[in-house]
């Protein structure tokens, strides 16, 4: 099963710049957006052998997530179920016979950390959600979580200690993550290479000096390790600040 993640920082600017190109080309069974900044109705998208499921933001131009999926979901949910965090269209999560797909765009902890302890709080009722799906059937979690995990993770980790993204508190909170049950998939796969972003600054020439951080993720759940074949980040992928991020799961 391919699965693709991607923040498209805005689906109707995206598309202008080869979204579809790719989503034909890639020819995944299920593809998660993340900062579709738009509501519904505000495009048509045709897809087809795709259903498509949407969870926007309730201010306008802001948030928002999406849910393209050719296997048909056993049933889908949006949000966490906690009215303060479900009115930013966060999270989408589909159900399927033997794993939960959660798609979610983590709050941004802003410039100066203003949003940090929203963060915080976010971040503990989350691993709430997950560990409570988790003990039903595995999850696979995957979007922009907004935080580099470890220094090999960025370019320039220094500098950019306690900066939103790689403040020691978020960075902590992916820690307890990956310490109750669940794996980062390009990890395990890949635990020493350097180099691998999926967001680049639009400023500095950032993605040409691949100046840049990994904050797309696919994160499992333990018990689907043996199930990842490979997790690829698309870095040659244009269209967004982000790029695409990849999942092949064994049947």
């Amino acid at each position: 099963m391919k699965l693709i993640s991607w923040n498209v920082n805005g689906l109707r600017a995206c598309l202008g710049k080869g979204f579809l190109d790719f989503f034909h080309t890639i020819d995944a069974d299920v593809f998660c957006l993340q900062e579709t900044k738009l509501q519904p109705h505000q495009i048509e998208l045709e897809l087809p052998g795709y259903q498509q499921f949407w969870n926007s933001a309730e201010k306008k131009g802001y948030s928002g997530t999406a849910l393209f999926t050719r296997v048909p979901p056993v049933r889908m949910s949006y949000g966490l179920g906690l009215p303060e965090h479900d009115t930013e269209g966060r999270v989408i999560t589909a159900e399927f016979e033997d794993f939960y797909l959660v798609c979610c765009y983590t709050p941004n902890a802003q410039r100066g950390l203003t949003r940090l302890d929203y963060r915080m709080a976010w971040e503990d009722a989350f691993l709430v959600y997950l560990k409570d799906l988790d003990a039903r059937k595995p999850v696979v979690l995957c979007g922009d979580l907004n935080v580099a995990h470890q220094e090999i993770d960025l370019k320039n980790p220094k500098s950019n200690r306690g900066n939103a993204g790689f403040s020691d508190q978020e960075r902590d909170k992916m820690s307890r993550l990956l310490s109750s049950g669940f794996t980062d998939s390009f990890r395990l796969l890949y635990p020493d290479k350097t180099g691998a972003y999926s967001w680049w600054s639009y400023m500095y020439n950032a993605r040409a000096n691949n100046a840049g951080w990994r904050i797309d993720y696919f994160i499992v759940s333990d018990r689907l390790r043996d199930r990842v074949r490979e997790s690829v980040i698309h870095a040659d992928v244009y269209g967004s600040d982000h790029c695409p991020v990849e999942l092949d799961l064994a049947d």
